[in-house]
Formats: structure tokens, C-alpha cells, sequence
């Protein structure tokens, strides 16, 4: 009897891969661990789709993908989400630098110059705001960003790759969908009138991927999509994930018994209670507590009392169930969706799968239904 295990299905994000991609080239988003279904397992089933690239926030998550070989020469990675400090220490040359701003550029120019030759030109995208007011370089100073990127070309320091933006809103005709749009678009212009020539120019993320083909570009940046997340709720993309736990405990309960912490889950009438080893810490969301349900056994069963850190109660009803039955949480024919976790604890998916914890076992096969998987693996 294992313990909870996340199964991840790695032809159905070459599936969500391939619908999204359209006639663009696919920045594969593997950040926070690919979503929470591990990065190297996520980035391996997104380059046999014909990803290009594959995108990071942080340096750290660049490095680890490089150091196992999930990013390479051939598909390097993108970084978006530092600061000068860290671009003034060496780099790996295999790591594309997304810059937001003049003290950026200039931290990596002072690192490069220190270090001349190392790695070659450094291939960055400047990445600007298109109206979050959250990371990017603002508008007014992105002339002065895309000038000193030119000087730092002609001298040899670092070509610019690409040009990134980010859609706070993907719905079209919205207003701020609109002005996102023009922002990006005089972005690319301001810089190629500066003598840059991007090759990769990238807004479009899941959402914009899906409702928004206008924003595609050169490229497209998914990450939640490949997860099988479709963000309007109309689940328009495959299914990743199967999470489950095994019932551990099984124990009659009387009427009027408490279940879990405090006093607010008194049972009106007798029943039978399974323990499954899974709780706040393992991703389920404590939020949900007194809402969530699995499925046992073929039923749906509601989760009684608070959901623990590391453990749940689930009403039986009026029939035990051996010990070592599998309880699936989510992603099985029948069984709650990640959706349904996401409304319970009045959140997203991506917090939902995200959350899940380091405890619970990921394994990595084919396909979630079948007979017999083609080939089954411990997630890295």
C-alpha cells in the first residue's frame, strides 16, 4: 500500500501541447515544479510536442532543468523573474535572460564584461509592461531600455532574442485586453525602430492561447494549459493529473461522536469512517473543508470535519471498505475535477495543483485510462 501519488499523464500535455502550439513555436511554461506535476516530467512531454524553448520564472529553476538535462543546447530555457543582483554573478550560457529594465541590462553588462568570452553572447528578450503594473519595463521607459540594449548589441555583449509581454486580461474587446494589445504591439515596433530584431516575440499565455488568437505573435507561452487547465472553466483541454490516497483506518462511528478538530462535525447517525493519509500539507486545501468529497469504491463520499495537515476523515455511510482501497481526489472518470477542488476552497486550479506537496509520490506514465500503460516511471 503507497502512500498519496500524483500520476501524471505525459501524452496528454503533448496533447494540450499540441492544441495550444497553433502555427506558433511553444515556450513551454515548467515553472514551480511544472505546475506541480515536476518540471523534468512536464519539460520531457513538452519537447517531444516540438516545444522550442522552455520558460522559468526564477535563475534556480533554470539551473536545476539545465543540470538534468531537461534543457539543453538544443531547447534552452527562459528566466523572467530576477533581480540585478543576480544577474551581476556568472550565469550559465544556456540560460535566456528576460530583461525589465536599464538596471538589469546594465547588471548583466558589468557581469559580462568582468568575465569576457564566458559563454558567448548572452541572448536575452526584453520583456515589457503591458499594463499589470507588476513586472516588465513600464512603457515610458522602454525606449530607453531598447536603445541601451542596441549599444550593448553593437558591442558585442548580447543579442536580443525576443520581446515579452504579459495579458492580465485575456478576453477580447475587454478594455484592458485591448490596450494590452496596442502596448505590445508599439513595443515591438519602438524596438525594431531601434535597430533590434527579436525573432520571438511572445504575449499569448493559455488563456489568450484559447480565446485570443489575435495575441499569438511569433510565439506562445504556456504553462497552465499543458497542466490540462483551461482558465474560462469550459474544459477544452485534456486531463493531466489523477491524484489519490489509500483508505489507512476504518472505524465505526456512533451518532453523536466528533470528527477531526473543534466542535462543529457532530455525526447525526451511525456510520463508517475511512482515514486517508492526506491534508493540508499534501495540497488538499483547508478551505474545502466540510465541501470536498472522493470517490471509494466507485461512490462519491464526502469529507467530514477539518481537513487536517496531514489527514482526512471520509463518510463510508453504512458499509466499510478494506483498508488499502484507493480514495482518487481528483481526475478519474466520475471523480471530483480540479475545478471542483478549485471552487471548494474558493480558488483556482493552479493554486489548487501548485499546492500539492512534497509527500505525495509522482509517477509518471502514458496515459491516466487503460488497460496497461505503455510505460510507467517515478516523476522526477
Amino acid at each position: 500500500m503507497s502512500g498519496p501519488t500524483l500520476t501524471v499523464a505525459t501524452e496528454a500535455i503533448r496533447a494540450n501541447a499540441r492544441r495550444l502550439r497553433g502555427q506558433q513555436e511553444l515556450i513551454a511554461v515548467v515553472k514551480a515544479d511544472g505546475f506541480g506535476l515536476g518540471a523534468t516530467t512536464m519539460a520531457g512531454a513538452a519537447r517531444s510536442a516540438g516545444a522550442a524553448l522552455l520558460g522559468v520564472a526564477t535563475l534556480s529553476e533554470a539551473v536545476e532543468l539545465l543540470a538534468t538535462g531537461a534543457a539543453d543546447a538544443r531547447v534552452p530555457v527562459l528566466a523572467w523573474l530576477t533581480d540585478p543582483d543576480e544577474l551581476a554573478a556568472a550565469l550559465p550560457a544556456l540560460v535566456e535572460l528576460a530583461l525589465p529594465s536599464r538596471a538589469h541590462l546594465a547588471a548583466l553588462l558589468s557581469a559580462l564584461r568582468r568575465a569576457p568570452g564566458a559563454g558567448g553572447v548572452r541572448r536575452v528578450h526584453l520583456f515589457v509592461d503591458t499594463g499589470m503594473s507588476r513586472d516588465g519595463c513600464p512603457p515610458a521607459d522602454w525606449p530607453a531600455l531598447c536603445a541601451a540594449a542596441r549599444s550593448a548589441e553593437r558591442a558585442g555583449l548580447i543579442t536580443v532574442v525576443g520581446v515579452m509581454g504579459h495579458l492580465g486580461c485575456a478576453d477580447p474587446g475587454s478594455v484592458d485586453h485591448d490596450l494590452a494589445k496596442h502596448r505590445f504591439a508599439a513595443a515591438v515596433a519602438r524596438a525594431r525602430r531601434a535597430g533590434l530584431r527579436p525573432r520571438r516575440c511572445h504575449l499569448a499565455a493559455t488563456a489568450a492561447c484559447l480565446d485570443a488568437p489575435g495575441t499569438r505573435h511569433d510565439a506562445v507561452r504556456v504553462g497552465a494549459g499543458l497542466a490540462g487547465i483551461d482558465p474560462s472553466g469550459q474544459e477544452r483541454l485534456t486531463p493531466v493529473a489523477r491524484l489519490s490516497a489509500p483508505v489507512v483506518q476504518v472505524r465505526r462511528a456512533l451518532a453523536g461522536a466528533l470528527v477531526g478538530y473543534g466542535t462543529g462535525t457532530r455525526l447525526s447517525a451511525p456510520t463508517w469512517l475511512g482515514l486517508l493519509p492526506i491534508g493540508y500539507a499534501d495540497g488538499l486545501p483547508r478551505t474545502a473543508s466540510g465541501r470536498g468529497e472522493v470517490v471509494i469504491a466507485g461512490r462519491r463520499r464526502p469529507l467530514l470535519g477539518a481537513i487536517s495537515m496531514d489527514q482526512v476523515v471520509v463518510d463510508l455511510g453504512g458499509a466499510p471498505v478494506p483498508v488499502g482501497t484507493e480514495a482518487t481526489v481528483f481526475g478519474a472518470p466520475g471523480a471530483p475535477t480540479l475545478r471542483d477542488w478549485a471552487d471548494w476552497a474558493g480558488t483556482i486550479e493552479h493554486d489548487v495543483l501548485t499546492g500539492i506537496g512534497r509527500r505525495v509520490r509522482r509517477v509518471a506514465v502514458d496515459h491516466l485510462a487503460g488497460d496497461s500503460p505503455l510505460s510507467q516511471q517515478e516523476a522526477a
